[in-house]
């Protein structure tokens, strides 16, 4: 067994044996370190979506009043000569003055029906104030709520007054009549927008402004005051929502410039491109475009609404800037309101920023309200210029010579820039400010592909980037473009849609309404597609049908099911979780899709899901059948024997490894439970009789046989049960606070007197049964009764019960709902004992109550069928009932108690009321559980919980909002294991580098050889009787099991650092601890005696330790056929083995096989009979040999390899053993041999391929605990005779330790269980007496 001295020393072999190991660190695969482990299955938390605009509005309306009196200038404006003098683009002095009014009016209407066709145009030409009062009230009398515009040009008459008034004429002319903003507020009233063409004009924003404020004023005092004379008035509309542009401030007057025209505002607001080019060509830059005159930009061919020609590529650049601009300087809802709720506003604001660039050059400053942040200097704007000196440049030899127009690169180029953002930036920074440009990009078909791709690439970036993309407009865009039929587009648009989808499910409605689902069955239809595009169709699909008739009835007629159903079998995973998902959400409440599931055999294509590798395809098959069976319509006899198939498939998956599974299985059998009740009422009642009856053979038995006692014949005293709350206590973390006083807690003393009025029934409490988990409420089945009903349904001969043949479908379901109420992993049980209740809750309340009427105690008039759908008792606080002295038995009522005040700390125990568990307030109050029937009174509408229904058809896993959480994170990003740079990976760095260095210098120990180990390097005093312990592989922790809790020991340090509960019920103790994935993220595996797994994280690092998994490992653990050596204390509970190369777990025991677990299907993948009548005490494994060896407790070694089948894969007994067999060790060497010892103290080495034992050693008789160094060669041998004998290979002794080292030096306890260190000679040791000691070589050696 010793290896050449010489070549051990030698560094190239050593290195590479090294390298080698500290390699494989890194290709080890993790087990339970899936999305699905480490975060809570939940949906994530819908942000509140602003993008939709939920007044969109038009302006239907618009008054154009222009006052300009031609030929005669008002007395407060001295004029330059020359003059700015074009209105509208017109000349007026160039015709009569009546014909220049009439022709300027006719023009300025033409110029906003550019920006708005469909408005009704009203021209006031010159007007009186009644002229104006006219128009104004009959706009807004035609526009009901909708927005009316209101155009003033005021350069005709004089200047707006400080008083808030501007000017119009009387009938002749001959004088400038005022008119107060007050009055026109009144006659336009709200909605409106306001456009002031005149000099000081933001005279007329302030006083706008304070006659609005007057008036909420008004309105205010009006409303306290009632004899007020606006009280009586209708009242005047608010100013809210008013906007108002001005050409200039309050101070300053409008340019004269003669070049420019007199209405420049105007021009601006209402032909931006004209005069933007207008005023390019006045700035000096424009020198540098020769032969561009301002006759020639009169010529641009083009229109404006074509974007292909010169002039309507020149406007789409132009919004697509002005939009920019807005986008990235105003704040989000402003921008909304203005530049997206109503297209004329729109146009309106845009244009505004082209008026602010161009009127600040003449020393004036447009004013708008609301205000906006100052946008002229914006960098876009420069775009803007380059755009325009491209176009312009190309002018005069298009004019001339006609060549062809060359296309602006702006648009590219923009793209561009956009896609250095994505691929260039940091993870937290400022928004792109390309995103608008990009929407206005999808509008060409040249860009379209790219931008579309951009923007997936965008909407990758996360949930925030979807709400941007939704707040600049989007969704109209992308919706239009699901009618195009250009097949590269499908990948891009599937993939954005999936992204919207996921961040916001409302869009369903609009899909529908749209047609749009009809693309994506198309592209679900089509097998060219990619999977992962088919996937995101479908998930698409599913959001579509999702609690939504409409997309139901409409993705039926689509043909989706038979669509779903061809791809069940897909290669890729996501997408045959998906098709499941979308099938169960189509006929979820939904019945025609359900009768077409049937036609297609749908539920017989979804059974093989069932068993698919992946845990969430399997849990999305239960959700899709659980689905199938949950319809709440009539049942026929063919429907019910599909249900009943149904649910005889689902409890298969009553032992599934996964618990994400298992949850989903509780949701699909309260469907059913749902749908069946009447029948399940029976059952339960038979099983809680049955259970009264029968005495349980197993350690829970509890004082008394009954656990819950229904209705007697007489108003019986009730009997209080002493409960022993700990067992219920399931908690998983507050347990590790709990009191172990807890354990004899005798609760008789709490039977108040409420407890004890005549006509109660009795029922067993549990001590908050899911003490840790959410809803704490208390149940009338306790955690025992329900475990006993279990037991009492596996061994007990129950055909002796009336009514249901035993084996009907709702016992089945019955056994299997109480199998998952014990369920190792608390959030299952928590469910199945939900659905449990709820029906023995019915049950017992429609069993007989007829006697709780006669008894006095409570009125309730119901059928006594256990069938009656309707009924229900209301809560009775916890106080005794009073006589019934009114006629409510008519009503269906119960008198209410008299009020008690809750006591502030719940006690461990409530007493409760006949038939009615103690009230919770967690209980919704409306009534959404079972009934069908009329919603019954309650005299008072606070009632307090409500009626007690556990089961709420809503019960739901929270499975599927989970999965679409997927869709919404970035798909494209590097995860962030995989990113060199990433903390996660510089951590595992760091851990690998630890594993390397504890390697090398253990090596270095093991190799020099070990002459003693009796050195006491650490003692404590364990709270429980260590039962199992394990160290950690690298680090310096131990972990130490007691009968139900492990400790977590640094034992270089020697201190505490964790200790918990691990939730196995009292009449179990763990016999079996793993660490997987020691060699990085460490979890630990715990193995009870009833065949439960448990996989525990963060302990022993501060904080709480979780569990990450559970399952029943071995279901059918034979607590009657222990073997039993010598003492009578062995059991050989549950034994285990971990690979963590393959991720395999072997389980073994008290059973007949060996099963072994695949971690990360997290399914059964093989059981091995053992072929022996005893249980198996041992398991070793060699994964590079496929070979398992079990130590069994009739002294038998037996070798199986596990790539042959069930009948020939025992390749070896060895019998060699007359008793029990403490340890079987198989070597990892290829050439590894077995090494075992028995009760006896024979240690024997068999060589697997020869059938007799090459070596034999004899050491302590009355072993009771054995382990052997894997590196070293040593074996440590504890002996109930309270000593420890260390022998090497050779069978040596090395050590013999019979006492604790200290002052006292006390003899040692008889030794439960002791362990080595996988590399350090190290020996932990733990004995009865509480105490943990562990044992090295020398000191010095450490």
């Amino acid at each position: 067994m010793k290896m050449d001295s010489e070549l051990l020393h030698s560094p190239a072999v050593g290195l590479t044996e090294e390298e080698e190991a500290d390699m494989n660190d890194w290709k080890l695969p993790l087990t339970f370190m899936k999305k699905r482990h480490l975060e809570k299955i939940e949906g994530s938390k819908a942000l509140a979506q602003s993008w939709r605009m939920k007044d969109r509005m038009k302006t239907v309306s618009v008054a154009l009043v222009l006052c300009l009196n031609v030929g005669v200038d008002p007395p407060d404006v001295v004029k330059t000569s020359p003059c700015a003098r074009l209105e509208c683009w017109i000349d007026p002095l160039s015709m009569s003055p009546q014909k220049a009014l009439e022709t300027i009016g006719a023009n300025l209407q033409k110029q906003y029906e550019n920006w708005q066709p469909r408005a009704r145009y009203k021209q006031s030409l010159d007007p009186t104030v009644d002229e104006v009062k006219k128009l104004c009230t009959s706009l807004r009398r035609n526009a009901k709520e909708e927005r009316v515009l209101f155009h003033y040009n005021g350069h005709g008459v004089p200047r707006p007054t400080v008083n808030g008034e501007i000017w119009v004429f009387n009938k002749n002319y001959t004088q400038y009549i005022p008119l107060s903003i007050y009055d026109l507020q009144t006659w336009m009233g709200s909605p409106s927008i306001f456009v002031y063409d005149c000099s000081n004009a933001g005279i007329i924003v302030k006083s706008f402004k304070q006659f609005a404020l007057q008036r909420e004023q008004e309105l205010e005092v009006a409303a306290i005051n009632p004899s007020h004379p606006l009280a009586q008035m209708p009242l005047p509309p608010s100013m809210k929502n008013c906007i108002q542009l001005a050409a200039c401030e309050a101070n300053e007057l409008l340019p004269m410039n003669p070049d420019l025209p007199a209405d420049l505002f105007t021009s601006c607001l209402t032909t931006p491109i004209k005069i933007a080019l207008r005023w390019f060509c006045m700035q000096k830059s424009a020198k540098l475009v020769p032969g561009v005159t301002l006759d020639l930009i009169e010529k641009i061919p083009g229109r404006l609404n074509d974007r292909r020609t010169p002039l309507g590529e020149l406007n789409w650049i132009f919004t697509a800037i002005t939009d920019t601009i807005a986008w990235n300087v105003l704040p989000r809802d402003l921008f909304q309101k203005l530049f997206r709720q109503d297209l004329l506003v729109a146009s309106l604001f845009r244009n505004f920023l082209l008026a602010e660039r161009i009127m600040r050059s003449y020393n004036c400053t447009p004013v708008s309200s609301p205000r906006l942040p100052p946008t002229y200097m914006h960098a876009m704007w420069q775009a803007w210029d380059l755009a325009v000196d491209i176009c312009l440049s190309q002018l005069p030899t298009i004019i001339e010579e006609g060549t062809a127009f060359r296309h602006s690169p702006f648009f590219a180029e923009q793209l561009t820039a956009f896609q250095v953002w994505l691929t260039m930036g940091v993870e937290n920074r400022n928004p792109p400010e390309q995103l608008p440009i990009v929407l206005q990009v999808l509008l060409s078909q040249v860009h379209r592909l790219r931008a579309l791709d951009l923007l997936g690439r965008f909407l990758d970036l996360g949930p925030w980037a979807v709400s941007l993309a939704l707040s600049v407009g989007i969704f109209p865009y992308v919706l239009k473009l699901l009618q195009s039929s250009a097949r590269e587009l499908r990948p891009l648009l599937v993939f954005i849609w999936a992204k919207i989808l996921a961040v916001d499910s409302s869009c369903q409605a609009d899909l529908v309404k749209d047609n749009g689902h009809k693309y994506f069955l198309s592209v679900l239809a089509d097998s060219y597609m990619p999977a992962e595009h088919r996937t995101m169709a479908v998930f698409i699909l599913a959001v579509i049908v999702n609690s939504y008739n409409t997309g139901q009835e409409a993705c039926l007629q689509g043909n989706l099911i038979a669509n779903c159903l061809e791809q069940l079998s897909d290669p890729h995973p996501l997408l045959r979780q998906w098709v499941a998902i979308c099938l169960g959400r189509i006929w979820q409440n939904f019945e025609p899709a359900r009768w077409c599931g049937v036609r297609d055999s749908a539920h017989e294509k979804l059974y093989t899901l069932l068993s698919d590798p992946i845990p969430e395809v399997r849990c999305a098959a239960v959700f899709a059948l659980g689905t199938f069976v949950g319809n709440s319509a009539e049942r026929t006899d063919h429907s019910t024997t599909i249900d009943h198939n149904v649910a005889m498939m689902l409890a298969q998956l009553i032992n599934d490894g996964s618990p994400v599974v298992r949850k989903e299985l509780v949701v699909a059998l309260s469907h059913l439970v749902v749908q069946y009740e009447s029948n399940f009422c029976t059952v339960a009642l038979q099983f809680i009789e049955e259970e009264k009856n029968y005495a349980v053979p197993s350690p829970a038995n509890t004082s008394e046989p009954g656990n819950m006692t229904p209705v007697r014949d007489s108003p019986a005293i009730p009997r209080l049960r002493s409960v022993n709350s700990y067992t219920n206590i399931r908690a998983v973390t507050t347990a590790r606070n709990l009191n172990k006083s807890l354990q004899n807690l005798n609760l008789n003393e709490e039977g108040g007197p409420a407890a004890l009025s005549p006509g109660n029934l009795s029922t067993s409490s549990s001590a908050s049964s899911t003490l840790g988990s959410p809803d704490n409420d208390e149940y009338i089945l306790s955690f025992e009764t329900i475990d006993k009903m279990r037991r009492v349904s596996s061994y007990s001969s129950l055909n002796s019960l009336i009514g249901v043949s035993f084996n009907s479908v709702y016992t089945q379901i019955w056994r299997v709902l109480l199998h998952l109420a014990a369920d190792p992993f608390p959030e299952v049980s928590d469910l199945a004992m939900k659905v449990l209740n709820s029906i023995a809750y019915k049950a017992t309340m429609n069993a007989r109550p007829q006697r709780i009427l006669d008894s006095g105690s409570l009125t309730q008039s119901a059928p006594a069928s256990p069938t009656s759908k309707g009924t229900h008792i209301h809560q009775a606080g916890g106080s005794p009932p009073m006589p019934s002295t009114s006629s409510s038995s008519l009503t269906n009522e119960v008198p209410k108690p008299p009020p008690r005040e809750p006591p502030a700390t719940r006690p461990p125990y409530t007493p409760t009321l006949g038939g009615q568990a103690p009230h919770s307030h967690q209980f919704p109050r409306t009534r959404k559980m079972f009934e069908k029937g009329p919603e019954q009174a309650a005299e008072d509408g606070e009632e307090p919980g409500g009626h007690r229904n556990y089961v709420s058809l809503a019960l739901q896993t929270g499975l599927c909002d989970w999965s679409a959480k997927y869709f919404a994170q970035p798909v494209m990003k590097i995860p962030e294991e995989h990113d060199l740079e990433s903390q996660v990976r510089m951590e595992r760095q760091w851990r690998f580098l630890r594993n390397a260095r504890v390697r090398r210098q253990s090596r270095v120990i093991t190799q020099r050889g070990i002459s003693r180990l009796d050195d006491q390097i650490f003692i404590n005093r364990n709270p429980g009787v260590p039962s199992v312990v394990k160290f950690h592989p690298f680090n310096t922790c131990i972990a130490v099991a007691d009968k139900d809790s492990i400790c977590f020991w640094d034992w270089e340090k020697g201190e505490r650092l964790d200790y918990f509960y691990n939730g196995n019920p009292r009449y179990t103790r763990i016999t079996a601890m793993e660490y997987l994935n020691g060699h990085d993220c460490s979890l630990l595996l715990t193995a009870t005696d009833d065949g439960a797994l448990r996989v525990w994280k963060n302990f022993a690092d501060q904080k709480n330790p979780e569990m990450v998994t559970a399952w029943q490992g071995l279901s059918d653990m034979l607590p009657t056929t222990r073997g039993q050596p010598s003492s009578s204390t062995h059991r050989a509970g549950m034994v285990v083995d971990w690979e963590q190369e393959t991720g395999l777990l072997m389980t073994s025991g008290d059973v007949r096989v060996i099963r072994i677990w695949d971690t990360d299907r997290e399914m059964k993948v093989q059981d091995i009979p053992t072929g022996a009548d005893s249980c198996v005490t041992s398991l070793s494994c060699d994964s590079q040999r496929s070979l398992i060896v079990a130590g069994l407790g009739d002294g038998s070694v037996r070798v199986f390899d596990r790539r042959m089948g069930p009948s020939e894969c025992r390749v070896m007994t060895y019998r060699e053993h007359g008793a029990w067999v403490v340890k079987a060790h198989l070597q990892k060497e290829t050439d590894g041999n077995i090494i075992s010892v028995s009760v006896n103290g024979d240690v024997r080495f068999f060589e697997p391929r020869t059938p007799d034992s090459i070596n034999v050693l004899q050491t302590v008789k009355g072993l009771t605990a054995l382990d052997i160094h894997p590196q070293a060669n040593l074996f440590a041998c504890g002996s109930m005779n309270q000593f420890i004998a260390v022998y090497n290979a050779n069978g040596d002794v090395i050590s013999n330790i019979k006492y604790y080292d200290g002052f006292m030096g006390q003899r040692i306890g008889a030794i439960s269980c002791l362990a080595f260190h996988p590399h350090w000679p190290h020996l932990a040791v733990g004995s009865n007496d509480y105490y943990m000691s562990i044992y090295s070589a020398e000191k010095r050696l450490r």
